[in-house]
């Protein structure tokens, strides 16, 4: 009986040791084959509406869509290429480069900044998985267009022009603008223009010197005097507050400084990246499942409504910053996006096959004070979540 003992106690020690498969990489797999099925659902929906792009949903349920100038638009042709990418499928390949075209007029666009949301997600990623240089002068003309917006009295991108709704701002610059910097750096390097990354790190030094607080959370929109080019107003447009932290505004600024740092080198935007982050999965208010509610400082939190755009984002740029840091940061930071991936892949947020208008996630939040996009699928939710879940397959995998 004793032998018997000693058989199982060492069986049981060799079964601990036996590597077995990673279940939030299984969890992943098998997300991105459903979302390789719901892309072609989607894209299928609007074969009819060649002017048309995803959106998000109406209240019964209905899917919304919007004309390439509104600035989601560049984000369902991105997701659709990072699914050619994940299957090889030769069908999504057809319909990427369809809705990517359907975008191409933006590449002119210079009265708003999310050029770049709109170029460099639909062409950026079809240029990256293809090599195909006939994707290369839309990045190149958005790019061109993009700088247009940049002023040397403010020494940043402007984000809205002659924003009605509030007509204290003069000079608007809202956190988002980061994200649209990355195609600017790009460019910078492939069209040998060092002048996109002098517009992209001054905006980006400009908005590190004004945005934060010493907390390390961001303000949504700065504006600046137009004469003295300093701020004047610190506001937060979509978050709950002026002085809140509205969840999106935190992920689109710890994505921003952790791309800048990669395509610059600078540690100052490394340094600025870890105080958002710390910010961010140190909060008392991130809850168990770390989707962030729509703004940290949500008044009725813990019902406050989740907004899992801001969850994928915020794993996203985790799964590239934790490659950065110290160990002790580095094993939290990649945890907490574990965990989100965990979340994002189960059925609180991820919708069947066939459903949410064949949106994948459920729950994210567009503009709460504006009582629009609330308790939705949105199509950026989707973009970076699928960038998210192909970020860790490759940590894993590669």
């Amino acid at each position: 009986m004793k032998n018997l003992f000693l058989v199982f106690v060492l069986l049981m020690l060799i079964a601990s040791c036996t590597t077995t498969p990673n279940s939030t990489l299984q969890k992943v797999e098998t997300t991105l084959s459903q979302a390789v099925e719901q892309s072609l659902l989607m894209a299928e929906s609007l074969a009819d509406q060649p002017d048309r792009l995803p959106q998000t949903i109406d209240a019964n349920g209905e899917l919304v869509s919007c004309d390439q100038y509104w600035w989601v638009s560049g984000f369902f042709p991105g997701q659709l290429w990072y699914m050619y990418e994940y299957s090889g499928n030769e069908e999504l390949k057809i319909w990427a480069d369809n809705y990517t075209q359907r975008v191409a007029d933006q590449q002119f666009v210079t009265d708003n900044h999310d050029v770049g949301f709109m170029v460099y997600c639909s062409f950026g990623n079809a240029y990256r998985i293809t090599n195909d240089e006939a994707y290369l002068s839309a990045i190149e003309n958005a790019s061109k267009s993009l700088i247009t917006r940049f002023d040397s009295t403010t020494m940043c991108i402007r984000s809205w022009d002659n924003a009605s709704w509030n007509s204290q701002w003069q000079y608007a610059v809202i956190i988002d603008n980061m994200m649209n910097l990355e195609m600017l750096e790009w460019s910078a390097k492939k069209f040998e223009n060092p002048y996109f990354a002098d517009v992209a790190r001054t905006h980006a030094n400009t908005t590190m010197a004004n945005h934060f607080r010493k907390d390390g959370s961001s303000f949504h929109v700065i504006s600046y005097d137009t004469i003295t080019g300093l701020p004047h107003a610190k506001h937060t447009a979509q978050g709950y507050s002026h002085e809140s932290a509205w969840a999106r505004g935190q992920a689109w600024g710890l994505y921003g400084y952790t791309m800048m740092f990669r395509e610059s080198g600078d540690s100052a935007y490394l340094n600025q990246a870890i105080q958002i982050a710390d910010f961010i999965v140190n909060h008392p208010n991130l809850p168990e499942d770390k989707i962030p509610y729509w703004d940290y400082n949500a008044p009725n939190i813990p019902d406050a409504k989740r907004d899992a755009s801001a969850g994928a984002i915020t794993c996203s740029a985790l799964l590239e910053l934790y490659q950065y840091v110290d160990s002790d940061r580095s094993k939290q930071y990649f945890n907490i996006a574990e965990q989100q991936l965990d979340a994002l892949c189960s059925d609180v947020y991820l919708a069947p096959v066939g459903e949410n208008a064949n949106f994948l996630l459920k729950h994210s939040v567009g503009h709460m004070p504006n009582g629009s996009e609330i308790d939705v699928p949105l199509s950026y939710a989707d973009y970076y979540f699928v960038e998210a879940m192909m970020r860790y397959r490759k940590l894993k995998t590669e």
